[in-house]
């Protein structure tokens, strides 16, 4: 096995092969960019809807995580593999099914499951804000649109960054359900290498792959977490000039 694994014909072999991993870390990364992007507007917008007076918004909203976080990815992929085009065919009244790019299915895939669990993480940061911020700002004239927009939501990010850079790890890793459907992704391309040549160093350049994108964010994460847990230092005040300005004033 050792043997094996340190064959150097192997890794040449591999080595040689490595313009199929490199096309398959660029789809990955597609797929994590617009995932991402489209689980922090879902979710958000869902975690707004949960704290909400409105019951069938807070009902949406929970019919939603409640469905993708009891459901396992694989199986909403495959099966938006499989009926996405004939669904697409209805809704749009094209005479065949309408075909669906990788890069669209996998970001869409993983965009909406996570954007379940975002949702969670935006409605705790939510609920963390004191209830008297909504009242002073709707007194103030803010519309409940506004109030979010201007004073809860700021609140709510600096709070729950952490977290989220934890979604997003997970949503790196779990791009790799893509190679389910024969994605073209990193997970893709390497079980094709092993496949095709029956070497497990393509694994080893998948794992190499997948640690470039996730190493980043851990550290963001580190960084994150250590930084919400500072405690802000009081500023220094000059009395004597104050009190010197305060006698010129008078």
């Amino acid at each position: 096995m050792l043997e094996s694994i340190l064959d150097p014909g192997r890794w040449e072999v591999t080595f040689a092969s490595l313009d199929a991993f490199w096309a398959g870390f660029f789809v990955t990364l597609q797929v994590v960019a617009w995932g991402l992007l489209l689980a922090l507007v879902l979710g958000t917008i869902l975690g707004v809807f949960s704290t909400t007076h409105s019951r069938i918004l807070r009902a949406i909203s929970r019919v939603y995580v409640e469905f993708y976080q009891n459901t396992p990815l694989p199986v909403q992929v495959v099966f938006m593999y499989l009926m996405g085009p004939q669904l697409l065919q209805i809704i749009t009244g094209a005479p065949r099914p309408v075909a669906i790019t990788p890069v669209v299915l996998g970001f869409v895939g993983v965009g909406l499951y996570h954007a379940a669990y975002v949702s969670e993480v935006i409605r705790t940061g939510i609920e963390s804000v004191p209830r008297g911020q909504m009242e002073a700002a709707l007194s103030q004239g803010f519309t409940r649109v506004q109030a979010y927009a201007y004073i809860i939501l700021p609140q709510t990010f600096k709070v729950i960054l952490p977290p989220l850079c934890n979604q997003a790890l997970n949503l790196v890793k779990n791009s790799s359900v893509l190679a389910l459907v024969a994605g073209g992704d990193i997970m893709y391309r390497s079980n094709s290498f092993v496949g095709t040549y029956g070497y497990l160093q393509g694994y080893f350049v998948a794992c190499a792959m997948y640690f470039v994108i996730c190493f980043p964010l851990a550290l963001l994460v580190q960084f994150l977490e250590k930084r919400s847990k500072r405690i802000p230092k009081a500023k220094k005040i000059d009395i004597a000039a104050i009190t010197a300005e305060t006698a010129k004033e008078a």
